[in-house]
């Protein structure tokens, strides 16, 4: 088989693989396609594999349409799609597991048919039950509703990686944090992970723009005896209003996390203008955060927000925080 040009924008009608629909790994074998022509044209930005299994033309836009259409290649009709897989299903990408840029993750789903049996138990019985309304049919597929797929990933994944699955939820949702504590309290009462899922689901706001957003926003929260961080913001520009990411607007202070997807190299020179002028001309101390800061060896998130707001006090006079301001 020829290989198509690197040269080439996309994928044409010539390609021995549709690009018109998703498909799966075995009809591109069964076309004549290796595994390592796919990884290439994956590679090349030609093909995009969501869910594992399945690829699509790069030129296919993306959306609950085509979404589904991946699904359906591999979901059982009798499958419940849960988990992270439900979440990217409503359109909240931001829920996939760390690195599944580089691994493509497998699809989450729950059968109800006898002898199946869930990987990642959530109780005790490893069984998994919905009440009416948790299970929602869109086309010919049985996802769990967001609201319960948010409860599902803050029940069943580590703690930040739960509160960030909630986070990216409540932003594509219509529910809020109370919702979250209700269920907590009540349909969750008992079952595994319900004592972590309770301490975290009070901060779930739906304002973070990615997974480590909501992680250094949730180590901030850990920090009790700082000032409660206030989410998006708003900062006086010279042409309109910046949005900082986290901050205490009374002690202008503000802490930011630059990842690759909102703050990549083409972003860099807006990002450190835009700064500096909030530095320069209204006062702010704005703190950037990397990666590095929040996971391995060098991370020290905390003691950088702490030397921050203790800093941002010490500019306005060196006043005491007394603490009674924080909130319940």
């Amino acid at each position: 088989m020829t290989d198509v040009p690197r040269h080439t924008p996309f994928l044409g009608p010539d390609a021995p693989v549709p690009i018109d629909r998703p498909f799966t790994s075995a009809e591109a074998r069964a076309a004549g396609v290796s595994r390592r022509q796919l990884a290439t044209w994956v590679a090349d930005g030609l093909l995009i594999t969501p869910i594992r299994g399945v690829a699509y033309a790069a030129q296919l836009a993306d959306g609950l349409e085509l979404r589904a259409a991946c699904l359906r290649l591999v979901v059982p009709d009798d499958a419940v799609v849960t988990d992270r897989t439900a979440g990217w299903f409503h359109g909240a990408s931001m829920v996939l597991a760390p690195n599944d840029h580089l691994a493509v993750p497998p699809v989450s789903m729950y059968r109800s048919r006898a002898g199946y049996r869930l990987r990642n138990d959530l109780t005790q019985s490893g069984e998994r039950t919905f009440l009416p309304g948790e299970v929602v049919q869109i086309g010919d597929l049985h996802v769990t509703s967001k609201l319960r797929t948010a409860c599902d990933l803050g029940l069943l994944l580590p703690r930040e990686q739960g509160f960030a699955g909630m986070d990216a939820m409540a932003a594509i949702a219509d529910f809020d944090a109370s919702d979250l504590v209700r269920l907590g309290d009540s349909r969750f009462k008992g079952y595994r992970g319900v004592r972590t899922f309770r301490g975290t689901a009070p901060y779930v706001d739906g304002l973070a723009q990615s997974p480590p957003e909501s992680v250094m926003k949730l180590r901030w929260r850990d920090c009790q005896e700082l000032p409660l961080p206030v989410p998006q913001v708003p900062a006086k520009g010279p042409d309109g209003w910046f949005y900082l990411d986290l901050g205490v607007p009374d002690l202008r202070y503000a802490a930011e996390y630059d990842g690759p997807q909102w703050h990549g190299p083409e972003r860099q020179e807006h990002d450190r203008a835009r700064r500096s002028w909030l530095v320069e001309h209204e006062g702010w101390i704005v703190d950037v955060f990397t990666a590095s800061d929040l996971w391995g060896p060098g991370a020290h998130v905390e003691r950088r927000l702490r030397a921050g707001i203790v800093a941002a006090r010490r500019r306005f006079g060196g006043l005491t925080w007394s603490g009674q301001d924080r909130g319940p």
